[in-house]
């Protein structure tokens, strides 16, 4: 039946071709106008989807926090005001989130501060006004209903609102869209990133950090996103690994700053740490198979797996730091992968790769420290 309409749509094709026009010419010409049609097509469906999206989410803040309006009637800076409270100036994005934008000397290359764990208790966002380029237009809707639910959790927990953030548990799909969108966008910005970057995307980090590292919204979010989320990191260590352009060391920093920020909460810092004990892991192993055999090996990866091992350090670091939290959290199979003839592998690797050696020996040394106390 398939190759019987085949045929009889290529002789309705040469019956019906105009004249001056080849039979080629002709399915070209017709092919082209139907994809026109299907994307017109697709493109209504999505900005139908998107305005759907925006009324849940508008819905669903309603439905946390009916004080809580949109509009200008009661925003969180007039309740603030009503409650006699220090207004804070929102010229200053994210001031008290520790990411003021108005001090570049506060930012790194990606423009996130560097004194970023002062934001878990001080979250304060504005809603957004600003003029955003076309890779950062997908990211609004999601930035500002994130930033909204951030905006009540903190004005709730002042007192000046009542919320109810069981809601959340109701309306699983917009909470799951919203951060996949932002996740998705910012891979989008990660996979080819452009400097200096815009205030726009620096405020979406740092909305994404607040939201995980909440301590009332973190569960919601996790509960529902915590695939994407991880697909979100592993994408991000292969965007590390992957990148060979020449001036790729500000962009690989500012990656691997995102993950650091990631790895403050404690569920997705586990994770975490076992996607990179693998990767740092099953990268020794291949270089220590080619130094045995003398054969060539990928300079630009060799150069590309350091920003993963202080990734790594940092976070183990800052887990055996933290007295209240069992060592035996990231224990478990790759652990015991890593460890297995580590001593063996910085042996041989030790006079022909002596700062990668020395990683993986301070990483040996902070894994069996946790594991001792």
């Amino acid at each position: 039946y398939l190759k019987i309409s085949k045929l009889a749509l290529a002789f309705a094709i040469i019956h019906s071709k105009p004249p001056g026009k080849s039979s080629k010419e002709y399915t070209e010409h017709l092919a082209k106008t139907l994809s026109e049609q299907d994307f017109g097509w697709k493109w209504k469906v999505e900005v139908l989807e998107a305005e759907v999206l925006r009324l849940r989410q508008e819905l669903l803040l309603n439905r946390i926090c009916p004080r809580f309006c949109l509009e200008n009637s009661t925003s969180a800076e007039t309740l603030l005001n009503q409650e006699s409270i220090n207004p804070t100036n929102y010229s200053s994005q994210l001031e008290d989130s520790g990411c003021d934008v108005s001090n570049d000397s506060a930012f790194d290359s990606l423009g996130i501060a560097s004194d970023f764990h002062q934001s878990e208790h001080n979250v304060k966002v504005p809603p957004l006004n600003l003029c955003h380029s076309s890779k950062e237009q997908s990211l609004t809707a999601p930035v500002q209903f994130l930033q909204h639910l951030l905006e009540i959790r903190k004005l709730s927990e002042g007192g000046i609102l009542q919320a109810d953030f069981s809601e959340l548990e109701n309306d699983s799909f917009t909470i799951c869209n919203s951060v996949s969108q932002l996740l998705d966008g910012l891979t989008v910005f990660y996979n080819s990133p452009k400097f200096p970057v815009s205030n726009f995307l620096t405020e979406a980090v740092c909305v994404l950090v607040s939201l995980i590292t909440d301590t009332k919204l973190s569960n919601h979010v996790l509960k529902k996103c915590f695939k994407k989320l991880e697909e979100f990191k592993k994408n991000l260590i292969q965007i590390i690994l992957r990148n060979s352009s020449v001036n790729r060391f500000q962009a690989l920093h500012s990656v691997s700053e995102t993950l650091i920020l990631l790895g403050r909460n404690n569920i997705l810092r586990n994770s975490l740490i076992s996607l990179l004990l693998s990767e740092v892991r099953q990268f020794a192993e291949q270089l220590l198979q080619a130094h045995q055999v003398q054969s060539v090996y990928d300079i630009t990866q060799y150069e590309n797996i350091f920003p993963l091992c202080m990734i790594l350090e940092k976070l183990l670091q800052n887990k055996t730091e933290e007295s209240n939290v069992s060592s035996s959290d990231y224990e478990g199979e790759e652990k015991i992968k890593f460890l297995k003839n580590l001593d063996q592998i910085i042996l041989h690797l030790s006079d022909e790769f002596p700062l990668f050696s020395l990683f993986l020996w301070r990483v040996n040394v902070l894994l069996n420290s946790a594991q001792m106390q």
